[in-house]
């Protein structure tokens, strides 16, 4: 839910990036580092939407995978997060963040054409497909964490919800046309072919991030600690404040059951429901208009809300999303119909909730420890998807597709739990960042 999105001091500096003055606010559609950010995200996320739909088709269209093979891909697929999650943190923080930025789209390139190169030539497999889903894992853990640490430092803590919001807003364009494109050009080419469009999108993200101007300047080597101790600092920062510590058990909760759901919707769709790619390709493009329209209304829920309330609030509608799916294989109208319904309401609470979670992290959190506190979130929040695909994979298998999302929409209500049964629905107002001291 944090799923698979950035001018102020110098980024890794001791102290707190200043706020512009209002009076000098400006939309960052006029910063140009924030332009090419934005333009570089947009690519990445086309790319990523369009690998969402054509590895899955891959795998259980022409590799014919079972629901276990599918719960272990979708694992693969964020392994990472759980494996090397919390030293990343500081090891971003000792890096300049943009070249991390680069590195990993490039990494990401590279391993997409090597899996489009044995598909297309007739070595294919699972076994492929898992290192593939592995190797992306881990470039994708460096890219998070690099990127939302990136944001503050770039724009300055004034812009950070602006910033986001705009970030989400691409994610959920992406979300909207990635699956158009992707179950259109399905019916004209294999997902091989469609992967190394991929390919493309990440190459374009490198060469826009690359671009970027603002100079960052890194902590003195003298300064750094043992990493030991500079994980424990930001792991620390996270379960000690006690309402990011709410916010990221619901996070994590919601992940872990959103995978177990992954692992089967492909199967469900195709399979149960009798869709084909292309269908298929329509649901998760109509879903994610639900996405966009969270990201444009994002401030203006705060507004209405308040930027605490707003959390509980849009995870309480977590439940009802989920539970559209499995309810399309029974209510009297047509499955993409309610499959849409599900999805969009789902993708809505989604990203009002993350607008809004994000923003609040970033802002609490002193610039220094910013990327260790993003690694620590993700190492927990991310962590628990792997172990859902494996959960969902295992469900599937032993039960059937529909049951093991009956199951995922009941974790949903769990998730909101935290939130909901917390000071967070009573606040209008979230705290900022510590003064310094």
């Amino acid at each position: 839910m944090s799923t698979p999105a950035p001018a102020g001091p110098p980024l890794g500096a001791a102290g707190p990036a200043a706020p512009d003055p209002p009076a000098k606010r400006r939309s960052l559609a006029r910063h140009p580092d924030f332009r090419r950010l934005w333009v570089g995200d947009a690519f990445g996320q086309l790319g990523f939407q369009l690998t969402s739909i054509a590895l899955p088709v891959l795998a259980v269209r022409d590799l014919d995978a079972t629901e276990w093979q599918m719960g272990l891909l979708t694992a693969a697929e964020t392994a990472a997060f759980l494996v090397i999650g919390l030293p990343t943190g500081a090891w971003v923080d000792r890096m300049r963040k943009r070249r991390v930025l680069v590195t990993a789209d490039l990494v990401r390139a590279a391993t997409l054409a090597a899996v489009v190169v044995l598909s297309l030539t007739g070595h294919a497999s699972m076994a492929v497909l898992y290192a593939g889903a592995l190797v992306m894992s881990v470039a994708t853990v460096f890219f998070d964490v690099a990127h939302q640490s990136y944001v503050p430092g770039l724009v300055g803590l004034a812009h950070i919800g602006e910033g986001n919001a705009k970030l989400q807003a691409t994610q959920s364009v992406a979300g909207v046309a990635g699956p158009a494109l992707g179950g259109a050009l399905l019916r004209v080419v294999v997902a091989p072919v469609l992967l190394a469009v991929n390919v493309v999108t990440y190459l374009v993200s490198a060469l826009a991030l690359s671009r970027i101007r603002k100079v960052e300047e890194l902590p003195p080597r003298e300064h750094r600690r043992p990493l030991k101790d500079e994980i424990a600092e930001g792991f620390g920062f996270v379960v000690r404040q006690p309402l990011l510590r709410r916010i990221v058990a619901c996070t994590a909760i919601g992940n872990l059951f959103t995978a177990a759901a992954g692992a089967v919707t492909v199967i469900f769709a195709l399979r149960t429901l009798g869709l084909d790619e292309a269908a298929y390709g329509t649901v998760l493009s109509a879903s994610a208009v639900g996405g966009l329209l969270g990201a444009v209304a994002s401030d203006r829920l705060v507004r209405w809300f308040g930027e605490g309330r707003v959390i509980p609030l849009s995870a309480l509608a977590f439940a009802p999303g989920a539970a559209l799916t499995p309810l399309a294989a029974v209510l009297p109208f047509p499955p993409q119909a309610t499959l849409i319904a599900g999805g969009a309401l789902f993708f809505f609470a989604v990203v009002v909730y993350n607008v809004a979670q994000v923003s609040f992290r970033q802002r609490v959190c002193p610039p220094p420890l910013l990327g260790r506190m993003n690694a620590s979130v993700r190492f927990i929040v991310w962590g628990t998807t792997p172990i859902g695909g494996l959960l969902g994979g295992w469900l599937g298998h032993s039960y059937g597709a529909t049951p093991t999302l009956w199951v995922a929409a009941a974790g949903s209500v769990l998730a909101a739990l935290p939130v909901l049964l917390s000071p967070l629905l009573r606040m209008r107002e979230l705290p900022g960042a510590p003064a310094p001291e």
